[in-house]
């Protein structure tokens, strides 16, 4: 929603205030009402706007095309021209979406509410995002979104040997001592499958942690012990757990985690 007409108003530009009152007939963008009010340059005013340090109304506008009239127009105290640091977000991603619809559903109406308090989501942050470490095939979860090449490099280099926790929900009923094969290694049919860590988190799903799971190999483990998989879902990837994020939900990477 567009803020509301306001009379003409002031521009304050901290730490110095500048008021300024005009009357314009036609809209113009907010980025030009900007440049001048402030007398910077156009590059410095599309960064203030974008970085989130203007407001419309009150209301935080981070569109450099934002069309104003009579609005006013505010730089908000300790505002910088500079390009926002890239983030890293992090989505319960239903099982039935796949990357590209995954990375769509990311924006400021799908972030938990339990994590909105913690920094402005800014359409910016919704540009240029890669997953890194992408889900099994059909499973439900942690799902890593990143604009961060530091993040990237991270994962790339140290992934196979990132623990990773799956949830499986399973039918059927398990061979005797199938925990214990599935936490020693063993050969299943010409497979050599992993040693994993396995228990059973109730009577029907199967916490398991691996490293680095090819694509099918959970379904494999299940299959060797007589178990049929129903369902998978990433809780933890590295160091950083999903925690409560409710699924189709996201919430940023925060400074004091680490993969």
């Amino acid at each position: 929603m567009f803020p509301a007409l306001t009379p003409p108003g002031q521009l304050q530009w901290a730490p110095f205030p500048v008021s300024t009152a005009v009357v314009m007939s036609e809209p113009i963008r907010l980025s030009k009402r900007l440049i001048e009010l402030v007398g910077c340059s156009r590059r410095e005013a599309e960064l203030y706007i974008e970085g989130g340090w203007v407001t419309v109304n009150g209301t935080v506008i981070d569109e450099p095309q934002f069309k104003v009239t009579e609005h006013k127009v505010e730089l908000r105290q300790g505002a910088k021209a500079e390009a926002l640091e890239p983030v890293t977000l992090l989505l319960n991603q239903p099982a039935e979406l796949d990357l590209d619809s995954a990375c769509a559903s990311i924006s400021a109406d799908s972030l938990s509410q339990e994590h909105s308090y913690s920094r402005r989501p800014l359409k910016g942050h919704f540009a240029r995002l890669s997953c890194a470490a992408p889900l099994q095939q059909g499973a439900s979860g942690l799902q890593v979104f990143t604009q961060d090449w530091r993040v990237t490099r991270k994962l790339d280099a140290d992934l196979a040997k990132l623990e990773q926790e799956y949830i499986v929900e399973v039918s059927g009923e398990m061979i005797a001592h199938g925990l214990e094969r599935l936490n020693r290694g063993f050969n299943w049919k010409g497979n050599e499958l992993p040693k994993i860590k396995a228990s059973w988190q109730n009577e029907t799903r199967l916490r398991m942690v691996l490293k680095n799971p090819p694509a099918g190999l959970i379904n494999l483990l299940c299959s060797s012990v007589g178990v049929t998989p129903v369902s998978m879902r990433r809780i933890r990837l590295g160091g950083v757990a999903m925690s409560k994020l409710p699924l189709g939900q996201w919430r940023y990477l925060a400074t004091s985690e680490r993969f």
